[in-house]
C-alpha cells in the first residue's frame, strides 16, 4: 500500500500512517510517499514508537521520497 502525502506537512503524514497501518496485513509493507523533510526522521520515530519496523526508502516513481514501514503487529 502506498500513501501519498505530497505537498501535506507535518504531522499530516504521519497521522495518515497511523490511520493506514491497520489495513496492511502483519509483516506487510506500507508506504508514505511524503515531500515534507520532517518526514524522514518522524516516519522512523513513528516506527520505533509504536514498535514497527522502518524499513528505509524507496523512492516512488516521480522521485519524491518514500519512507517503508513493516507492520509488525
Amino acid at each position: 500500500m502506498r500513501i501519498d502525502a505530497r505537498g501535506r506537512r507535518c504531522p499530516l503524514p504521519i497521522l495518515d500512517l497511523a490511520r493506514h497501518i491497520g489495513e496492511v496485513g502483519i509483516g506487510d509493507t506500507i508506504t508514505v510517499e511524503a515531500d515534507d523533510p520532517a518526514a524522514r526522521p518522524d516516519v522512523a520515530a513513528w516506527c520505533r514508537m509504536r514498535r514497527h519496523e522502518y524499513v528505509g526508502e524507496q523512492p516512488a516513481e516521480d522521485g519524491t521520497p518514500g519512507y517503508v514501514v513493516r507492520r509488525l503487529h
